[in-house]
């Protein structure tokens, strides 16, 4: 039997507070306004007989005298396979794409707890996405967590969007945090050709801000459904910055002790609850996840960048509008590279090796350091490696990244410069060079 209570206590930005007894934590609530509306929350916090409930809509036009009736259940995601692809839903799962919610659909729990880890199974496949920077210096792993670390104004999301469009998946699923509504727009627009496999979870800054917190879970618990049907899902989230500072404004609504910066103390544990989704299921499917985590004055010590780092494998840093080689790192491709061919990690790490001996010749340049004729070589092939290696618009497959690496090499050294191994260079370097 529902529980329905008239009277509210107090009501402070998003939350609200009344008596009310057996309840659950997470469980759902339906407040019916005074002129005749309905809006919902959920159970965030429970005080012996004291409930209190954060309002998905905000709380204007609720009253103490308005009627909430609790549910007996948490949020749910209404799931079909293949009526969910395709559309655009806000942070609580309705339609905001002009088209019919979904019907005769199975209701699925969101903000379950991680996977069995039983059932999980070592990372061991790489992910193409086409982006030089990401499948040959720093793979992308199946049922890997990384963020992508950046600062507002980088491209971020045209980033994120490239890979939705070109990465291997079956299913891409996408969750916007605070979107600014031209950034909305670009997803709509670019996803257009992948729309058969792809599904978004959207929440701009001008929505409640208590959807922003719903957006991850939506969008894992769509995930997760797909994965153990045997679909490899690939979930890019932006921002997770946004995702905390939301966390922050309801903490402050609900007086809670600051910690770092004013987050709420529990910030590692509610981004790690998200992150730890990502899994590669025996005898079923896959979910990896890339998340945008922007770092406020570019400081990687900010609350919400420095938890991440403990909880993912590694990150992506974009500056500069292209995947900065140093400051990003996949710990999982080692895992990978010995297994997509012979020459992937010695042509990687002799790359990277020769475009930082570019750095610092450039450097030295404009200190006005006289320069050899073999640092004229190293200068001419960092310009070559940037235009032709980290521009994030050229889209190629591995093999065609690897053979374009020993192309920009050949153009610009001597087979004894590179210091590659004598058997990769009689396999791979360019005939006629």
């Amino acid at each position: 039997m529902r529980k329905v209570y008239t009277h509210i206590d107090q009501i402070v930005g998003p939350v609200v507070t009344l008596k009310a007894n057996n309840i659950a934590y997470g469980e759902l609530a339906r407040i019916r306004l005074g002129d005749g509306n309905e809006t919902y929350a959920q159970v965030i916090k429970l005080r012996g007989d004291e409930v209190t409930l954060q309002v998905f809509a905000g709380s204007k036009g609720i009253s103490t005298g308005d009627e909430v009736e609790f549910l007996g259940r948490q949020v749910q995601l209404k799931f079909s396979a293949d009526d969910l692809l395709g559309r655009t839903f806000n942070g609580v799962g309705e339609p905001v794409d002009g088209r019919p919610a979904l019907q005769d659909c199975e209701d699925v729990d969101i903000g379950g707890p991680s996977f069995n880890p039983a059932r999980r199974i070592i990372p061991s496949q790489m992910i193409q996405t086409g982006i030089p920077m990401i499948d040959m210096f720093n793979t992308l792993v199946k049922s890997q967590k990384l963020p992508i670390f950046s600062v507002a104004g980088e491209p971020y999301n045209e980033l994120l969007a490239r890979i939705a469009l070109q990465a291997e998946a079956d299913v891409i699923v996408l969750g916007g945090m605070g979107l600014k509504y031209d950034d909305y727009l670009f997803f709509q627009r670019q996803l257009v050709p992948s729309k058969d496999r792809t599904i978004l979870f959207v929440h701009t800054a001008a929505d409640p801000v208590v959807e922003c917190m719903m957006v991850p879970d939506m969008a894992l618990a769509a995930a997760e459904k797909y994965a153990t049907d045997g679909k490899d899902v690939l979930v890019l989230l932006t921002d997770m910055t946004a995702y905390a500072d939301a966390m922050k404004e309801v903490a402050v609504a609900m007086e809670q002790i600051p910690a770092n910066r004013g987050y709420p103390g529990d910030l590692y544990s509610q981004l790690a609850a998200r992150y730890e989704k990502a899994v590669d299921i025996q005898g079923s499917g896959s979910i990896t996840l890339l998340a945008v985590t922007t770092m406020p004055g570019d400081d990687v010590t900010h609350p919400v960048p420095d938890n991440t780092g403990y909880i993912t494998e590694g990150q992506f840093y974009l500056k500069g509008g292209v995947i900065d080689p140093f400051g990003s790192l996949s710990r999982l491709k080692q895992l990978v590279n010995k297994k997509t061919r012979e020459d992937h990690a010695p042509l990687m790490n002799a790359m990277i090796r020769l475009y930082d001996a570019s750095r610092k010749v450039r450097q030295q340049q404009s200190m006005g350091f006289s320069i050899s004729s073999f640092d004229q070589a190293v200068l001419a092939y960092g310009a070559d490696f940037e235009a032709r290696m980290m521009d994030l618009k050229v889209n190629l497959l591995l093999d065609e990244q690897l053979d374009m690496g020993w192309k920009i090499l050949a153009e610009h050294f001597t087979p004894a410069q590179t210091m590659l191994p004598g058997k990769l260079i009689e396999s791979y370097w360019p005939k006629g060079d």
